[in-house]
């Protein structure tokens, strides 16, 4: 039997890289998956390549309501979500020195803010055994110079899962967090060659992921092999935050 048979996944920012290949395993696995994107054209394109079981939800996570209205949608459709994914974010560099309010807003508003209330829109469509995974990074971990916002609200989404699963355990919902490393997906090709060897090189195994390895991590904490598995920051790095 497929390990998401009878679940109902939502993944917000699920049309592209590692949200894609989430959506595309949960898919495989059985699951009915909701992916969410601000771009139609870019939710067209990956539902059609997803297949059957995959719906495509216009939303940008950036406004509250549509987060709301995307949850309704899935009441309408399905009546009840199993799993949350939140994997919308973004990170550009800027230097201390650099670092404008159009720059904290534009990373903390997406990485934290709409993170935060994606989980609680979902929240009254989730009941006793439903998984949130929050995509974090090993940038929450380690200094990363000219990334120090970035860096900051991954730190954020750790700490988050830590307050959510013990605000959540009495309602049997489960918390955890994915950090990858670099992970060869289209944002992590637009860097540098210099970054992209830099980051390389300060990864154990000496490459970089790939998308489907995150998928894979993702299954496991969304099905019920994973059961009693709750508060956990999975690393899949590589070994980069983690030695």
């Amino acid at each position: 039997m497929a390990r998401l048979t009878d679940k109902t996944a939502l993944v917000i920012g699920g049309a592209r890289g590692l949200g894609h290949a989430i959506a595309e395993r949960f898919t495989d696995e059985g699951a009915e998956t909701y992916v969410t994107s601000r771009s139609r054209t870019d939710l067209e394109e990956a539902v059609e390549v997803i297949g059957a079981g995959a719906h495509a939800v216009v939303a940008d996570p950036n406004r509250r309501a549509d987060l709301v209205a995307a949850v309704e949608v899935i009441r309408a459709r399905s009546g009840h979500l199993d799993v949350l994914v939140v994997n919308a974010g973004t990170g550009e560099p800027a230097g201390l020195d650099k670092i404008t309010e159009d720059h904290v807003d534009r990373i903390v508003g997406l990485n934290v803010r709409s993170l935060l209330f994606a989980v609680q829109s979902a929240l009254p469509l989730m009941g006793p055994g439903g998984s949130i995974i929050l995509i974090g990074s090993a940038a929450g971990d380690m200094g990363f110079p000219g990334f120090s916002v970035y860096a900051a609200t991954k730190a954020a989404v750790r700490s988050f899962a830590r307050t959510w699963t013990l605000e959540l355990a009495p309602r049997a919902i489960r918390v955890n967090v994915i950090s990858p490393g670099p992970i060869d997906t289209a944002m992590h090709r637009r860097a540098s060659e210099e970054v992209r060897q830099w980051l390389v090189s300060h990864v154990p195994l000496g490459r970089a992921g790939r998308p489907e390895e995150v998928a894979a991590a993702a299954l496991f904490l969304a099905a019920d092999e994973s059961s009693f598995v709750a508060g956990v920051d999975l690393g899949v790095d590589g070994g980069m935050a983690q030695v």
